[in-house]
């Protein structure tokens, strides 16, 4: 006897998952609020030197500035920079004002600001930009935000995979949710760089275990018809926390208050945690029959199937138990130890790799779209719906590895035609990012439930965790990709394009697990192989029939 026979007498899809799903919501919302925050969080106003007798209320184009300060290349007054001595307008020379470079030798002389700088606070009244100066020579501290937020998700997913794996989904859920409350309220008490950036890594932490853990513990509870629809629904909680985000973000103008804002609901997931039930599949590969058993009382309750106290007879659940026993624990090396299981890890490893840092290059660089951070963000979020629905209907049709492989396509020849659109061509630019950031999540929805279905319980978590650290840090690089343009302004997405194709082709040689019950046991995934083989090999038509 298999889990799935006692999940059929239990009822594989009903009230109980339905219940499950809503219950974890919260997990999905909170976490595109927290990876996305950095574009408000850390968003940088305009700014320029801030000097002593200036008038009040000046404007860019104000005289005094231009006496002050000198001009970009592109003609903009500059935000760095101040001429040491003041000039007299009508003899001023200006960098890059059509003057040949033998007119430019006596050029002012500039310097960097002296007194920090002054802030437009029209659209932020504080971010950790304004708060510590991170402008100019100091923007890459501001971007590396961003990257030790994700670093710290990267070893959160190491630690919560192995640990979830070893202790439980349910257990490690909580440890998830108090840490990411604490240190998220430390975060926003930050009275220095130094102390954000580590209480900010910390969350990052904390945070991956709702990444590692949510899915799977759905996933877990469901019978094989019913994966893909309630994958793409758990994902449309991500999307709705994409789109809150830029309402609350609207809303909120301090950064404090606005951290505040999308950590303190973590406080009523704590209490919600009381009615999640642990995974029945863990308990039984764990040797816990007794407990396995009132979770699956409870679901026969819950879905009105008529099952006894003795309808789920310890008999049959001690023949399951002992089919899938855990001897030894889990261990990372075990994703690698049998020829499908690694082949399976490291294919995995370069599509999270891709999907991340796509997704994230895309997602955190909302500038030149000529909308404000607000609608950009609102936009992004709203394209993500339709996503879903493709995602639903390929999965459904055309089986998880060729959607994978898809949208990757699609996010590759988004971020390609867009090299070619030329900055006058601004409602081309926005379409093509909007196209990309769609495609982008069609292939994060698709790899969340597709790693989930390729790795067995025992190792699933472990799975999981491997396949997110790697993709953790695909998107803790995202951020510094995007410092590439002072290379070359076109260099950016080059590297974003190039690495999700190659994604993209790797996606390609992985098994499909459309249709297929979810493996117990590494053997049941080593077992796997021929018949997989010889299903991916039949016409199109015959497999989905």
């Amino acid at each position: 006897m298999r889990f799935e026979e006692l999940l059929d007498q239990v009822g594989g899809f009903g009230p109980f998952q339905l219940w499950n799903v809503a219950l974890l919501a919260l997990p999905r919302v909170l976490l595109p609020m927290h990876f996305l925050l950095p574009i408000f969080l850390a968003a940088v106003p305009a700014h320029r030197c801030a000097l002593p007798g200036a008038p009040a209320n000046l404007s860019p184009q104000d005289a005094w500035l231009e006496a002050h300060l000198p001009r970009e290349p592109d003609g903009t007054l500059s935000s760095c920079l101040y001429f040491t001595h003041s000039q007299a307008l009508p003899n001023t020379t200006f960098w890059g004002a059509g003057q040949s470079p033998e007119q430019m030798e006596g050029e002012p002389s500039t310097a960097p600001c002296p007194q920090g700088w002054d802030y437009d606070r029209s659209e932020f009244s504080s971010t950790i930009a304004t708060e510590w100066d991170l402008v100019c020579e100091q923007k890459g501290l501001n971007k590396a935000t961003s990257t030790f937020f994700f670093a710290g998700v990267l070893v959160g997913a190491v630690a919560f995979g192995y640990l979830s794996d070893r202790f439980g989904r349910r257990r490690l859920l909580l440890v998830a949710y108090v840490s990411s409350l604490g240190l998220g309220l430390a975060s926003a008490a930050s009275v220095s760089y130094i102390m954000f950036v580590i209480t900010r890594t910390l969350t990052g932490t904390a945070l991956a275990g709702f990444t590692i853990i949510v899915m799977p513990l759905e996933m877990e509870w469901l019978d094989v018809g019913h994966r893909t629809v309630a994958g793409v629904l758990s994902g449309t909680f991500w999307t709705v926390g994409v789109m809150l985000l830029a309402l609350v973000g609207y809303l909120i103008r301090d950064w404090r208050w606005l951290l505040l804002a999308v950590t303190l609901p973590c406080a009523p997931g704590i209490l919600s945690l009381w009615w999640v039930p642990e995974s029945a599949r863990w308990l039984l590969t764990q040797g816990r029959v007794e407990e396995a058993h009132r979770y699956l009382l409870r679901c026969a309750r819950l879905n009105g199937r008529p099952v006894g106290e003795d309808g789920l007879s310890q008999e049959a659940l001690n023949k399951v138990a002992a089919q899938e026993r855990v001897v030894q624990r889990p261990s990372y090396l075990d994703l690698f130890r049998t020829p499908r299981l690694r082949h399976i890890s490291l294919c995995c490893m370069v599509v999270w790799f891709g999907v991340n840092f796509s997704y994230y290059g895309l997602s955190l660089d909302i500038s030149g779209l000529g909308l404000n951070v607000y609608q950009t963000q609102l936009l992004f979020g709203a394209v993500e719906l339709p996503s879903k629905l493709l995602v639903y209907l390929l999965v459904c049709h055309a089986g998880r590895r060729l959607t994978q492989a898809g949208t990757l396509l699609g996010t590759a020849l988004a971020l390609g035609i867009s090299l070619l659109v030329t900055s006058e061509m601004g409602a081309w630019s926005t379409a093509l990012a909007v196209i990309g950031k769609g495609f982008s999540e069609a292939a994060f929805t698709t790899a969340y439930l597709f790693t989930s279905e390729l790795y067995p319980t025992v190792l699933r978590q472990t799975g999981m965790g491997l396949t997110s650290l790697v993709g953790r840090l695909g998107g803790s690089l995202a951020p510094l990709a995007a410092l590439l343009d002072g290379i070359w302004l076109s260099l950016p997405k080059l590297a974003y394009g190039g690495i999700v194709l190659l994604a993209a082709c790797t996606a390609l040689l992985l098994p499909e697990t459309r249709q297929a019950q979810l493996p117990e046991t590494i053997q049941d995934v080593e077992r796997s192989a021929p018949s997989r083989l010889q299903e991916e090999e039949m016409p199109m038509k015959q497999v989905q029939d």
